[in-house]
């Protein structure tokens, strides 16, 4: 190929990347990409050069650039070529782009490198919570080229040999599983492959160009198991997924799981099984939806609690159901994917490090992605399941506990209580002077007040309340004064109200009355007393921690989880939930464990972040605490016995509150004087 220069003789040009400001002089002729790689700028590429995979895209800039002192005329770079005229690959080549492997340099150039050709590209996902993370694979492909006769001696050499011409890659080793497939690889398409590497180790080899390799972030809930498929090397999502874990059925809690195990010979085997099978299970849809083989599968990242953790791991979790709680381990785990049953004959397995006997790796994970640790604002992070795992602090420090507040805010345990599917109350509003209720079901969009209702819910029917329905319908009862702060349903209502009903020595709420004569749903005082004692005993490791740290403030609520998703933050605060705070400090961020995960699947900077963090996190078990109970004792009032709420009395009007006593016990009223504004329905 000849190669024209600018007519300035020079066999040598000033080359300048943007945004990372490198720079220095290269060869008339040099590819964009060679120059990026003499010059240690961070410009991504699978095949080596050879216009296969579109991901070393550029875009020269033509102009002067006094700050590097550069002018650069529009014939300082060749023309496009066939290779670029040819390009057929996965990434469209971007109007404005080149491609950096067939850009070559004849004169002096700035040229930028986009983020999405950035090997180390940041990443904002918002939806999974994947703000500012920098792309650091743990594993990369690499195409190359055999030449001919460059097999012999053996074809692990002449791999070798093409590996360090093309990517100056030295000094790899590769697993008993790539040498078992290697000859028949390279034999395939005349030695042209593309490989993995991890480590040093070489984990894969494919016959030909092979552009998108592929990890998958799970998190083991008790309830739920949800997974992400990611592309390894641009960070993007290409599949997420979810199911119900299969352990259900040998308990809904994580206690009684244990009990399952404690009292049947095979039941760690069995419970571990049936997990197994689920995330094998996962995996295959998710590779499905993205229509990838298995093979292409490198990285497992899996989170949970300590009892998933240990199922999932084919340990006894029996140790953790009774004081000290000890774990087996609290580190890191790293082995096959085969080795927890998932079906990925290249796929590693990363299990990230659990916090403490009843704080696993999914608290580790939320840590990770809500980063408490990067801020001096005091964050008060809480992922409410059948525990409620509690951390607080900042920069300076982390306290850690967890809180057996047991199913009733997933809707077990309450006598209307369902799961979150179609059907279910989620939203509830009770008019304050007709203590009249309206309702809002899960797959219908209208209000139980509209006109409409009826039809729109036929399909659905009303069939119960899930677990935001059940805070609503509790918070709203105490804001209406139709339970008081010591949560007595007040049975004297029953006079100005057919919605309370007298129940045996107690009262009941009729929350709806089905319109085709069907049973109706009533809030009982069992059902108030359940969500006491839930949120009691996740107040009282929050107070409990806040006494460990010697902290006199929270300036960051976040809600984490399936139930804190979709958790209304002012009911938190109604409910005593969590301390008082300005609602605007109090947010639900989703799956923060899951986004977590996905981090560290994408980047081994953030599993060194993770390992870090939780090796300097002060862990208080709240089962040996002796002030556990005193402070679980005060936070079963609505919304607190002892703490004022001033930031809630400004966004809603709180009822007159009772003097002090005993939980239940009749008492005094007098009015707290606060003056507020209603909050809009």
């Amino acid at each position: 190929m000849t190669i024209r220069t600018n007519g300035s003789g020079h066999d040598q040009h000033r080359v300048v990347f943007t945004p990372s400001g490198l720079s220095g002089r290269v060869a008339a002729g040099t590819t964009v990409l060679e120059a990026a790689r003499q010059l240690g700028v961070d410009l991504d590429s699978v095949c080596g050069g050879r216009g296969i995979c579109g991901r070393c895209q550029v875009v020269p800039s033509i102009g002067s650039f006094p700050k590097w002192g550069v002018i650069v005329q529009p014939d300082h770079v060749t023309d496009p070529d066939a290779i670029e005229a040819g390009y057929r690959g996965r990434r469209p080549l971007v109007e404005g782009h080149r491609l950096g492997c067939a850009l070559r340099i004849v004169g002096d150039l700035v040229v930028d490198v986009p983020p999405a050709s950035q090997i180390h590209k940041q990443v904002v996902r918002k939806e999974i919570g994947l703000e500012g993370v920098t792309i650091d694979p743990v594993v990369v492909a690499r195409y190359v080229e055999l030449q001919p006769g460059e097999t012999a001696p053996n074809v692990l050499d002449g791999l070798r040999r093409a590996l360090a011409r093309t990517w100056g890659v030295a000094g790899f080793e590769p697993t008993t599983e790539v040498l078992r497939t290697l000859y028949a690889a390279v034999a395939a398409e005349d030695g042209r492959v593309t490989v993995a590497l991890r480590d040093q180790r070489l984990v894969a080899v494919w016959p030909g160009y092979v552009d998108r390799i592929a990890g998958v972030a799970i998190d083991v809930g008790s309830t739920t198991i949800a997974g992400h498929l990611c592309d390894l090397a641009s960070g993007e999502v290409l599949a997420s997924a979810g199911l119900m874990n299969p352990q259900l059925r040998f308990g809904e809690d994580l206690m009684s799981r244990v009990s399952y195990v404690m009292l049947h010979p095979d039941g760690a085997g069995a419970l571990t099984a049936v997990v197994r099978e689920a995330l094998d299970g996962l995996v295959g849809e998710l590779l499905d939806a993205a229509d990838l083989p298995r093979s292409q599968l490198l990285e497992v990242v899996v989170v949970g609690n300590p009892i998933m953790h240990h199922l999932v791991l084919g340990i006894d979790p029996t140790p953790l159901g009774q004081a000290p709680f000890a774990l087996a381990t609290s580190d890191r785990v790293e082995a096959r994917a085969t080795d927890v049953g998932i079906d990925a004959p290249a796929g590693r397995l990363y299990v990230a490090p659990c916090v403490a006997g009843h704080v696993g790796a999914d608290t580790a994970a939320a840590i990770l992605a809500e980063g408490p640790h990067r801020s001096s604002a005091v964050q008060l992070l809480v992922d409410v399941g059948t525990n409620a795992e509690i951390v607080l602090g900042n920069d300076r420090a982390l306290f850690a506990a967890s809180s057996p507040t047991g199913p009733a805010f997933e809707g077990a345990q309450i006598s209307c209580g369902q799961r979150a599917t179609a059907g279910a109350i989620e939203r509830v509003r009770i008019d304050r002077s007709t203590l009249e209720p309206r309702v809002k079901v899960i797959g219908c969009e209208r209000w139980s007040d509209e006109v409409d209702f009826p039809r729109a819910v036929a399909a659905t029917g009303v069939t119960g309340v899930c677990g935001s329905g059940i805070v609503e319908v509790i918070g709203e009862l105490f804001l209406a004064g139709v339970i008081d702060a010591q949560g007595v349903i007040r049975p004297e209502l029953a006079a100005r109200t057919d919605r309370v009903v007298p129940d045996g020595r107690t009262a009941s709420y009729v929350l709806h009355r089905p319109t085709d004569g069907g049973p109706e749903l009533r809030i009982t005082q069992a059902d108030v007393r359940a969500i006491q004692l839930a949120k009691a005993a996740l107040r009282a490791g929050v107070d409990l921690l806040r006494e460990r740290a010697a902290l006199d403030r929270i300036d960051d609520v976040r809600l984490a989880g399936a139930f804190g998703t979709h958790l209304d933050p002012l009911y938190a605060l109604v409910l005593g939930l969590v301390p008082d705070v300005p609602l605007a400090a109090v947010r639900s961020v989703g799956n923060a464990a899951g986004s977590g995960a996905v981090r560290a699947l994408l980047s081994g900077t953030q599993r060194a972040e993770v390992e870090a963090v939780v090796r300097g996190i002060t862990k208080i078990e709240t089962a040996t605490e002796p002030r556990f109970q005193e402070l679980f004792v005060a936070a079963l009032a609505f919304p607190h016995r002892d703490a004022a709420s001033p930031h809630l009395a400004e966004v809603v009007p709180l009822p007159e509150r009772a003097e002090h006593g005993a939980v239940g016990a009749p008492a005094r009223r007098r009015r707290t004087g606060h003056r507020a504004r209603p909050r809009p329905s």
